[in-house]
């Protein structure tokens, strides 16, 4: 199975919020009981708290390795850095490559 780079897992994520949000309003418009309505909009709602808080946790370890290969004065041997982003390793090149 192939990595992710940061910048896929970025529009995936941007992308799965926007797709749940919208979800869940359909689904309010939609369904005809208030319990369908409040059981499916949670359950949306709660897969776009989630797909965004991986994005920031991946964002986070994105930054992490930006500021290690940016010190000044510090030899460092090119390497990838591998982060998870709901169970897929996400790969990070180094920022000094690009």
């Amino acid at each position: 199975m192939s990595a992710l780079t940061l910048d896929a897992a970025k529009s995936l994520s941007a992308t799965a919020v926007i797709i749940f949000l919208i979800g869940s309003f359909a689904a309010a418009l939609i369904m005809k009981t208030i319990m369908q309505k409040v059981v499916v909009i949670s359950v949306l709602l709660l897969l776009a708290f989630s797909v965004y808080s991986q994005r920031a946790s991946l964002q986070d370890c994105a930054d992490k390795v930006q500021g290690n290969f940016s010190r000044d004065g510090t030899s460092v041997t090119v390497t990838d850095t591998e982060c998870s982003f709901f169970g897929a390793q996400v790969t990070i090149t180094d920022p000094r490559t690009e």
